[in-house]
């Protein structure tokens, strides 16, 4: 049964390569928000599920690109561990591949590390509608480049996923979320971060400062001392809102914009309400400024921006490239994909 589904998704490729037809990968829509524009006929991944291997003492498990994420948390509870990127799950319907293909990372990133720091290896289908293996399911496994992680973030561009090994990390021996009001939230922000703190989280929401601290029991209480506080009563509710977007803050019609910079830079000359995610290095706004305008203004501040939701699409969601940058990204996909089968949702779709 594994195997024919396996088979399937290869003779779904073949084909639509011979009729020279588009295909999109899907889950269950969760992230069909994200991304430009899917092009293609719809290629059901959700059926191909399943964990393949999991050695808690590796810290490693391999899972099938179907397999909701919600699957993987419970099995990897039941031995203390834990996704370390953290990924959206929005409304339970995430799955591993569509976690990947996104690339998206949740409020642990800075601290543990993104998306693609802990894909080992994964197993697609390419656009010559070869199945092909790249990487493996141990951290020490790369020689010469690696494309593994080059499906991090590629929106389905350069092939379909089928299966992926990931990284997992411990679950903390404690975790709590303070919450502070400072008079200059981003300066202490930026101040904390230079402290010895356990930190995993920090967030300024609605003028609060949000602070998670995880590990150690005596090595949380010592940081918690430090920096004094109230303690947030559901803590744990409040970060998984902050990964989902389910926060109030994201409610309502108005463009959400989804920008990076550097963590201490000043608050950009835009019009809207503002997030602060990842100690200010992840700003979400909520904006009606038009996106030439914010791309503008990231842009000089050394960052980038993304339209998640809402707002003119017409032109494309993603900060635009430099003509280098877009050299590599038609190189990559016309060696990957030479057939343009695969509608993605990236720039290099």
């Amino acid at each position: 049964m594994d195997q024919d589904q396996t088979e399937a998704l290869v003779g779904a490729v073949r084909r639509a390569i011979e009729a020279r037809q588009r295909l999109r990968a899907t889950g269950h829509g969760s992230k069909a928000f994200y991304g430009n524009p899917r092009a293609g006929e719809a290629l059901d991944i959700t059926g191909h599920r399943g964990v393949l291997g999991y050695e808690p003492g590796d810290l490693v498990i391999t899972a099938r690109a179907g397999t909701p994420l919600a699957r993987i948390d419970t099995v990897l509870a039941a031995q203390g561990q834990m996704l370390g990127f953290e990924p959206p799950q929005f409304g339970g319907r995430g799955t591993l591949g569509g976690a990947i293909a996104a690339g998206l990372s949740g409020p642990r990133r800075p601290w543990a590390g993104a998306a693609r720091d802990f894909v080992l290896g994964v197993r697609a289908v390419n656009g010559r509608g070869e199945p092909v293996r790249y990487g493996g399911e141990t951290i020490k496994n790369v020689a010469g480049y690696d494309l593994a992680r080059l499906y991090a973030g590629s929106l389905g561009a350069f092939g379909v996923l089928l299966e992926a090994s990931v990284r997992v990390l411990p679950v903390p021996e404690t975790e709590l979320t303070l919450v502070l009001e400072p008079a200059d939230p981003l300066r202490a922000m930026i101040d904390w971060q230079r402290r010895p703190w356990p930190l995993s989280g920090l967030c300024v929401d609605g003028g609060r400062v949000c602070l998670r601290l995880s590990g150690t029991t005596d090595g949380v209480n010592a940081a918690r001392q430090q920096i004094g506080g109230r303690e947030l009563a559901d803590g744990a509710a409040f970060w998984r809102a902050l990964r989902d977007l389910e926060l109030p803050f994201f409610a309502g019609e108005a463009p959400l914009w989804r920008v990076s910079l550097p963590p201490a830079t000043p608050p950009l000359d835009l019009p809207g309400d503002c997030l602060l995610d990842w100690g200010g290095a992840q700003r979400w706004l909520r904006s009606s400024a038009p996106p030439a305008q914010v791309w503008a203004k990231v842009a000089a501040a050394h960052g980038h921006a993304t339209l998640m939701r809402g707002g003119d699409r017409s032109g494309g969601v993603f900060q635009p490239v430099s003509a280098a940058q877009a050299a590599i990204e038609r190189r990559l996909k016309a060696e990957l994909d030479p057939a343009g089968v695969f509608g993605g949702g990236g720039a290099a779709s």
